[in-house]
């Protein structure tokens, strides 16, 4: 599902500028992250639909869920949920102390945000803080701790870019949303989306070449900034904020902003050992 991709997403782009320089992620981590991802996000959804079973009725676009449907019971949600984030514990288990520290801290995150759409119209930044957490937890899985420099700004860079692809996301349920009366950045920007949407790309893309210079990233790196700058503003430019069809067509195509970057991250690290060498041979010579 679109949901995992974009929660792993933002760890593989930490897990890549970690990387030394010239080497490619470290693809054994890259894989458990993979398996965490997937197990957290399934835990986001029972936690999110054990919420809003009663809500979850009563949009159309919901109403089949198992829970909301009646298919099964809270009692047999709560097992679930408990089998998925024992499995997410062993994973977390697997990295540094520092790490397992670090990812735990994401569990208010987890369990509070489906509350935010009944007392804020930002649980998209919510969900932004809890969806990006990955880009904090990737480098500490690599470095043993965070370089704030890096992951900071690469940190917001994300929520910036879950604000985005969100609030296009909600504007599928905004009907819905007013009749039941949950709350989302798609009702409170109304017409005003694409000036907020350009404003949070915009912020995305300062981001992300903050943590590049500070990790001294190559020329492939900010070409896929620019790559990805130009997908959001042909996102933002098309989008038919009345058409849920369009806007679950462009909110999906955000896991095609996340390759990006991801490939941009790692070409860019191989150039570095160039540079590198670039620079010893003339040396060497001397």
């Amino acid at each position: 599902p679109a949901g995992t991709w974009l929660l792993y997403l933002p760890c593989t782009w930490s897990m890549a500028l970690a990387a030394p320089p010239g080497a490619l992620p470290h693809w054994p981590t890259m894989a458990l992250f993979g398996a965490g991802a997937v197990l957290m996000r399934g835990a986001g959804c029972t936690i999110n639909d054990m919420w809003d079973r009663d809500y979850d009725k009563k949009v159309a676009r919901t109403a089949s869920r198992p829970l909301a449907a009646g298919e099964i019971s809270t009692f047999q949600s709560f097992v679930f949920l408990g089998g998925q984030l024992s499995l997410a514990l062993c994973v977390l288990l697997c990295l540094n102390y520092y790490s397992i520290v670090l990812g735990a801290a994401s569990l208010t995150l987890v369990v509070s945000y489906p509350l935010m759409k009944r007392i804020t119209y930002w649980p998209q930044l919510v969900l932004g803080l809890t969806f990006n957490w990955g880009a904090l937890l990737g480098w500490s899985a690599i470095r043993g701790s965070c370089d704030w420099s890096v992951c900071l700004p690469l940190y917001l860079a994300g929520v910036m870019w879950t604000l985005v692809y969100d609030t296009i996301y909600a504007h599928q349920d905004k009907r819905d949303d007013i009749l039941i009366g949950v709350k989302s950045t798609a009702l409170h920007f109304k017409e005003d989306t694409k000036r907020w949407l350009s404003g949070f790309s915009m912020a995305m893309l300062v981001g992300l070449c903050v943590a590049g210079m500070n990790c001294n990233q190559t020329f492939p790196y900010y070409s896929a900034v620019a790559a990805v700058g130009a997908h959001l503003a042909h996102q933002i430019y098309t989008l038919d904020i009345d058409k849920p069809e369009d806007c679950w067509k462009k909110f999906a195509s955000n896991r095609t902003v996340g390759v990006l970057l991801f490939v941009g991250i790692v070409l860019g690290n191989l150039c570095k050992r160039q540079e590198s060498k670039t620079v010893q041979e003339p040396l060497e010579s001397r």
